[in-house]
């Protein structure tokens, strides 16, 4: 039988509903979530709001075409919600990101700038090229009312996100694995930083790891701004650093902040080491906070002086985390 703790738990695990609505009908999951059988539950009633988004969401997706000055797709599957948006899976093969109010239009041109800007300077700098998405197309301007969305590369076989590798490790990442795909992020905002883009959404939903290529891909740039100008909007469920809280501008060491942030979240309480590099870089002076590129040789001397000379090392996610 089915309890409000198994529907809370599956909800607030669920990035695909097309899944969810596969395994269970949404009568059932509404019946057991309805505020009359969980009074003062205030974990379940928001439960019970993701479900009834979620179930809209999927009802439109699987009707619904969206077109562009030059093509048209048709969103089959959620892939994933965010922030502000619904990512779908769609005909191509490509994904769609749909913001679900027209008021968040401003942040999907936000990412549009922001991936247009790295998409340029990566043709100077290929290898920085597989860290970031490849926007294929927009919907450009909308109609008042109308939502605005992104076209982009279909990273999905293979993918998972870093709060998914998070969740199948409870216990903390070992420094060995977290170590190749810090690697990967610090070059990946370094590269951001140089051509003048900050991410300022640095969390581990907006990471795509690939554990058998060791690939990582920072996604989720619809509140990215130019380094130095104040953010166009906030998450209320992000921890940031103190300069936004503040109402500064961000700036790369907001990104700095915000990645280390994550770091600390995610290795084993035990990785001592590496959890006092992360500390330092998360000083609430930005001015104190290093650079991204410096970073990459400090952390790299980190990791000589831990492991010795550098191996590779396969990464595998347990079948019951997943």
């Amino acid at each position: 039988m089915l309890t409000s703790e198994d529907a809370v738990t599956m909800i607030e695990n669920t990035v695909d509903a097309a899944a969810l609505f596969a395994r269970h009908r949404y009568r059932e999951l509404a019946a057991v979530l309805h505020p009359d059988r969980n009074p003062g539950d205030e974990r379940a009633h928001r439960a019970a709001a993701t479900l009834n988004r979620l179930h809209d969401d999927w009802k439109r997706s699987r009707r619904q075409t969206v077109t562009t000055a030059t093509s048209a797709y048709t969103l089959t599957t959620p892939h994933a919600v965010g922030s502000i948006a619904t990512t779908y899976r769609a005909t191509g093969p490509h994904l769609v990101k749909l913001v679900r109010d027209p008021a968040l239009n401003p942040l999907i041109h936000a990412e549009w700038a922001a991936l247009r800007t790295l998409d340029g300077f990566t043709e100077r700098h290929r290898w920085l090229r597989p860290y970031y998405p490849r926007l294929l197309d927009t919907s450009g301007p909308v109609a008042r009312g109308d939502r605005a969305f992104s076209v982009l590369d279909p990273l999905v076989d293979g993918f998972v996100t870093l709060a998914d590798v998070g969740k199948a490790f409870p216990g903390g990442l070992d420094g060995r694995d977290y170590a190749w795909m810090h690697r990967r992020l610090l070059r990946a905002v370094a590269g951001a930083h140089r051509a003048g883009v900050v991410h300022g959404h640095l969390t581990a939903d907006n990471v795509l790891v690939h554990p058998e290529r060791h690939g990582i891909v920072v996604v989720g740039w619809s509140f990215a701004v130019e380094d130095g100008v104040l953010p166009l909007a906030a998450d209320n469920s992000v921890d940031y650093p103190p300069e936004v809280h503040k109402g500064l501008p961000m700036t790369a060491a907001t990104d700095v902040h915000m990645l280390h942030r994550m770091m600390l979240e995610l290795l084993a309480p035990d990785e001592t080491r590496q959890r006092e590099f992360a500390t330092w870089c998360t000083q609430d002076n930005p001015a104190q906070r290093p650079d991204a590129a410096d970073l990459l040789d400090e952390y790299d001397a980190l990791l000589d002086d831990l492991y010795g000379p550098r191996t590779f090392r396969p990464f595998t996610i347990p079948e019951t985390g997943a």
